[in-house]
């Protein structure tokens, strides 16, 4: 069976009706307020065919219908209306670049914005940290065989963090230190600069302390590069939404949104374009009543991020794609400016 352009037609009307109202749509109500010029005969019968073909669901005997998995795929595919108008989209990019400060708080603040924009949860996904490229470190005493590594890279800071030196070693000796690193690592990846320090940290010609310092130095290097991190905002924004009123629900959600590396594994299939994911495509079995929409951002030189957010499948897919787009183009821009 085929879905005709009338199937079609009244299937857009009940996914658009249920976005709003979250309650399943019966025929005699979608005759009155869709404007399809149709009895409610006619809607009947194509609903029960839409029902048939797995598009639609009748919760109960007596009820109306509400949309699958398979028809909010048909709707993002080939149903959807116009998104947001420019005026909206100013206001939104306004809100947006108004939040951005630093660099190294930038991508905390896309987060809160993205959530606090769609009301939905956020989610963001830094570039590849192994494969970002070296421009300069920095050693900075801090107190007795104490230092601060600052590891400055293509992106902008990745993190501070306190490592061992020697005792012999003064803040004019951690400089030049510092400064021979930049020189021997500029370029580098962070994957072959954690390789060369252990190389380093091996040497048997040094003072032992400041191998050990270097070998401290290696290890928080990899530290940093050894796994990719997910920024989470918004979570509780989804229990604002009647389908997660359910605590076994709710929790569930909460439960799905600590396992990060199931959540960078999703995000990660979002590297390429602009995407949409619904229920099963998810691949997560708690967002199953979910969908998620994704947008890869750039930084640096050509590394690659993504942005999501989760809510509930009825959400309006056309002004979310909208605001997806905008915000990896903002995000993209103000981390071009940082550059």
């Amino acid at each position: 069976m085929d879905v005709d352009a009338r199937k079609l037609r009244i299937l857009q009307a009940i996914v658009e009706d249920y976005i709003l109202s979250n309650t399943p749509v019966g025929s005699r109500t979608l005759s009155k307020t869709s404007g399809l010029g149709v009895s409610s005969a006619t809607i009947r019968n194509e609903m029960a065919d839409l029902t048939e073909m797995g598009y639609l669901i009748q919760p109960h005997v007596s009820a109306g219908r509400v949309p699958s998995a398979k028809a909010y795929r048909l709707y993002v595919t080939q149903l959807l209306p116009q998104g947001m108008h420019e005026e909206e989209l100013t206001g939104a990019r306004r809100a947006f670049t108004s939040r951005v400060r630093d660099m190294e708080s930038l991508l905390t603040q896309g987060t809160a914005t993205i959530s606090d924009l769609t009301h939905y949860t956020a989610l963001v996904l830094t570039p590849r940290q192994s494969d970002l490229t070296v421009r300069s470190l920095h050693l900075v005493p801090v107190g007795k065989e104490r230092a601060l590594l600052v590891i400055v890279t293509d992106s902008g800071v990745i993190r501070d963090t306190s490592i061992r030196v020697s005792s012999r070693l003064d803040a004019q000796a951690l400089y030049t230190i510092g400064q021979m690193l930049t020189q021997r690592m500029r370029g580098l990846t962070l994957r072959e600069v954690r390789e060369m320090l252990y190389g380093y940290a091996a040497s048997s010609d040094a003072d032992a302390r400041v191998l050990s310092g270097i070998a401290d130095l290696a290890a928080q290097v990899e530290k940093q590069t050894g796994s990719d991190r997910v920024m989470v905002g918004g979570a509780h924004n989804i229990l604002y939404y009647p389908e997660y009123a359910d605590v076994s629900r709710a929790r569930a959600f909460m439960d799905a949104l600590e396992r990060r590396d199931s959540l960078i594994a999703m995000l990660r299939q979002g590297e390429d374009q602009l995407s949409v994911r619904i229920g099963a495509e998810t691949g997560i079995p708690e967002f199953s009543d979910c969908s998620v929409i994704t947008a890869p951002y750039r930084i640096g030189r050509g590394h690659t991020g993504v942005i999501g957010i989760i809510g509930p499948t009825r959400m309006p897919y056309a002004r979310m794609l909208d605001m997806m787009r905008m915000f990896s183009q903002e995000l993209t821009a103000a981390l071009s400016v940082k550059e």
